[in-house]
């Protein structure tokens, strides 16, 4: 069997760095595994070990950034005895895609002496010193590795588990049902576009999901909530949710789903939202005091006082309205809404998109504009 050139030539290097540096120092890069999943969480560990005690030594050490793979650090701890340095890194490295993939590196040695690190700490608060050192750059092999393909429709990579909750799940017409989604576990961050599916006669409003991380010894604990509001002027079932999920360490499929959920949508009884008992009676007219102030005022002119009963009399017309009162008396949003979609949907459709924007969305108009607009549809 012919030798593999490229593994070869990769040991080769690996075996020279550790020669080249054998007389100051050692480092080892130590990764789970060397075959991972795409977007498998693959844990790095690294360990720099000062090996000549006659230097003072330093170290910095980082993973190159790049966009095919994700990097969170979990720890690092530094031992900075002089003579005698030690660091020990350990991350979580996210390959982003398929086929062979190469992790570069980036590890600066410090070297100093006995005499300038005295004269480094021989400052106060006042007069800061900077620590002189004579630095270079290490070169370290990168870490190669072969990534496998995710199954086709893969949503979720890790271990995760589903939780959700309806409220209400009886609701007035138009009126907000809140669902809150959670998805928590290990793995790649579970953030998932659109998770709930386009319903048709169903409004969707969607905030961004909010992402906790909590790091143990070995691993990120990752909890993903989604918070959504669904609207409708009837009856419905909620859309079926299933999320497809791959877990790289059984190296089995499955499924976290949410069931369809029955949501009792009932319409307010517009008698009760319009009582035209309640509405005040239009102004009626006392054309006794009327004849009495037009008696006053023909003195300062007819004209005016023709002017002045035309205004009056625009206003009486409007004030008529039955509706007028009721939109006045609404207290909230909420209560306007539920108005407007009771009397004419059509005719405050406009208002209406102003108020569920408002509601339900982004939305922030004045309650008192929104009225005003609901009154001037009324001419």
């Amino acid at each position: 069997m012919k030798p593999n050139r490229g593994r070869l030539t990769a040991l080769f290097l690996v075996l020279f760095s550790a020669l080249l540096h054998a007389e100051d120092f050692t480092y080892t890069i130590h990764p789970s595994t060397l075959t991972p999943y795409e977007k498998e969480p693959v844990l790095l560990s690294v360990d720099i070990n000062q090996t000549n005690p006659e230097p003072i030594l330093l170290f910095l050490f980082d993973i190159k950034p790049k966009r095919t793979y994700r990097v969170e650090q979990i720890s690092a701890t530094h031992d900075n005895t002089l003579h005698h340095a030690k660091e020990h890194y350990l991350y979580l490295l996210f390959p982003l895609k398929s086929g062979l993939l190469d992790i570069d590196f980036d590890l600066t040695k410090r070297v100093t002496n006995d005499d300038k690190v005295h004269y480094f700490f021989s400052g106060d608060r006042d007069d800061f010193k900077k620590l002189e050192t004579t630095d270079s750059n290490i070169p370290v092999p990168p870490l190669r590795l072969q990534v496998k393909p995710l199954p086709k429709g893969t949503q979720l990579i890790g271990n995760f588990k589903l939780g959700y909750l309806f409220k209400p799940k009886k609701v007035e017409a138009y009126a907000p049902v809140s669902l809150r989604i959670t998805i928590e576990g290990n793995g790649y961050p579970p953030l998932i576009k659109n998770i709930y599916p386009k319903q048709e006669g169903v409004s969707l409003f969607a905030s961004k999901p909010v992402l906790t991380r909590h790091v143990d010894a070995h691993t990120v604990h990752y909890k993903a909530v989604y918070d959504l509001a669904l609207t409708s002027g009837k009856s419905f079932d909620t859309a079926p949710i299933t999320l497809r999920a791959f877990n790289p360490k059984t190296r089995k499929q499955y499924t976290l789903s949410i069931p369809p959920e029955h949501i009792e949508v009932t319409r307010p009884d517009t008698a009760v939202l319009v009582d035209k008992t309640d509405t005040p009676p239009p102004l009626q007219t006392d054309w006794r005091q009327l004849s009495t102030l037009m008696g006053y005022l023909l003195a300062f002119g007819a004209g005016f006082l023709s002017a002045w009963l035309l205004k009056w009399h625009k206003k009486e017309r409007v004030k008529e309205h039955p509706l007028t009162a009721r939109i006045d008396a609404s207290k909230t949003k909420k209560a306007l809404l539920q108005l407007l979609m009771a009397e004419d949907v059509q005719r405050f459709a406009p208002v209406i998109d102003k108020l569920e924007a408002d509601l339900y969305g982004t939305g922030d108009h004045a309650l008192k504009q929104l009225k005003q607009e609901a009154k001037e549809r009324l001419i």
